[in-house]
């Protein structure tokens, strides 16, 4: 296999975390509880965290880095609101087919990334990211707030869709100051 079929091939595999997302988003709105819901929020950032103390551990850019910090401090401050709005409400979140195909596809994107090293992992990665922030977008749009009963749980929801915008906007341009991989390299 050439080494750009190779590193497409990569690509592709990284992208499988944010697949099961997409295809929830596509199908008709799973008809979510507010636990359900609250946990598919949980999972999601959870997800983001974890992938990037993983990125911060294999990166030696200082942007990627950087962003992976962000990613770890954003997501665990919108965690922590939600976990003290859960207690509130006495609210436990539950588990459910979303969050599990979350983790699934979580589980495959760490692997396929996980035999990367150097500026590979980093387009990797942040290829990730894009399409992981862009899913939760589409998820905050078509499934989570819709099925959110709860006005204080459909506000954090809206609340936080700013920020996860920006961080989609922040990991494009990022992405785009590594460029591509070049023909040459083996």
């Amino acid at each position: 296999m050439s080494r750009s079929r190779y590193q497409a091939a990569l690509m592709v595999a990284a992208l499988v975390g944010v697949t099961s997302l997409r295809a929830q988003n596509a199908a008709a709105a799973p008809d979510l509880s507010d636990p359900e819901v609250a946990h598919v929020a949980v999972t999601a950032n959870g997800i983001d965290i974890d992938m990037a103390k993983f990125a911060q551990t294999r990166t030696h850019n200082a942007a990627v880095k950087q962003f992976a910090q962000t990613m770890i401090t954003d997501h665990s401050a919108v965690n922590a609101q939600a976990a003290a709005l859960a207690q509130k409400l006495g609210v436990t979140p539950a588990d459910n087919a979303v969050s599990q195909s979350l983790q699934s596809g979580a589980k495959q994107a760490r692997a396929s990334l996980e035999r990367l090293r150097g500026a590979a992992f980093d387009r990797a990665y942040l290829d990730r990211e894009v399409a992981y922030h862009q899913a939760v977008l589409d998820a905050i749009d078509k499934v989570l707030v819709p099925t959110t009963e709860n006005a204080e749980l459909r506000k954090l929801l809206t609340d936080v869709r700013p920020a996860i915008a920006t961080h989609l906007e922040h990991a494009k341009q990022l992405r785009g100051q590594l460029g591509s991989p070049s023909r040459t390299s083996k």
